[in-house]
């Protein structure tokens, strides 16, 4: 019985084995994700005229997670990020292929209102970038043009809870009639925050929201990430491998316009799949 029993063991292994090796690249870079799919990209290549910027990358973005996107600069990271609310529409010879996907529906889709869509996908950018009028109006803003509210009152309220959840309104709510260029660089970046909550998108993505903030500013930033994240779906480009790691629960590692390896973030930066991966969280290249 003994015998037996090591002999079924050898063979299990052996077919174990042999399942590893029909696993297709793809497979081996990848773990599955756990949990309702937010957005997914599949087969995602993107052009400049002739020059193309995106290999077919496919990703699955997990609702109420952060998924920070990694890598060195210009390998496509920030490119796939302003596809996720098509704000390359706005290059004449940008030219997107593939299927991305919001709750199942195309957002490519020549009927969709892409207005309505950049509502629902709001953006937060490298640099503050809040508008030159008062700290009340850059949040009323977005709600005013939706027509998201119906009196004042209801705007008041709506501005109050968008700062709160910016973690900005202790800060400011003696001051809302100022100029929010007047806030220093943290507050300017939280006010830009708070403006995309403000018209109730179900995803925010932030492109390298913290590189022109001090270490205590981006710490704020960071934390209240992890808080938006209970609300919203966030994806977030980062040049910093310790944000990374701190903020995200999946990672997906860009190199030349491919995606080398996704999958949680922990396994990512301590027993990554790849050698690529390695090397660039490791710093040898990046």
């Amino acid at each position: 019985m003994e015998v037996q029993s090591i002999e079924s063991k050898k063979a299990e292994q052996t077919r174990q084995v042999e399942q590893a090796k029909k696993m297709s690249p793809a497979e081996e870079t990848a773990s599955q994700p756990q949990g309702p799919i937010k957005m997914s990209g599949k087969d995602v290549s993107v052009f400049y005229g002739e020059k193309q910027a995106l290999f077919d990358v496919n990703l699955e973005i997990l609702e109420n997670s952060v998924t920070s996107l990694i890598g060195p600069s210009g390998c496509g990271k920030s490119t796939f990020l302003r596809c996720l609310n098509r704000m390359n529409d706005v290059i004449d010879i940008c030219r997107v292929s593939g299927l991305i996907t919001l709750e199942g529906e195309d957002i490519y889709n020549p009927e969709l209102d892409v207005v309505e869509l950049r509502a629902r996908v709001g953006m937060v950018f490298q640099k503050p970038n809040p508008f030159p009028k008062s700290i009340y109006d850059n949040i009323a803003y977005g709600p005013r043009i939706h027509g998201l509210t119906t009196d004042r009152a209801e705007l008041d309220e709506l501005v109050e809870s968008s700062l709160k959840k910016a973690g900005l309104w202790e800060e400011v709510k003696d001051r809302l009639t100022e100029s929010g260029t007047g806030l220093s660089g943290g507050q300017q970046q939280r006010l830009c925050i708070a403006r995309a909550i403000a018209t109730r998108p179900d995803v925010i993505l932030m492109d390298e929201p913290c590189s022109a903030l001090d270490p205590i500013a981006t710490a704020t930033i960071e934390e209240l990430i992890d808080d938006l994240r209970k609300n919203y779906t966030i994806v977030i480009v980062t040049h910093s491998m310790q944000q990374a790691a701190r903020v995200s629960q999946r990672t997906a590692f860009f190199h030349l316009g491919k995606i080398i390896e996704e999958g949680e973030t922990s396994q990512i930066f301590t027993n990554p799949r790849n050698k690529k991966t390695q090397d660039y969280i490791t710093g040898r290249y990046g």
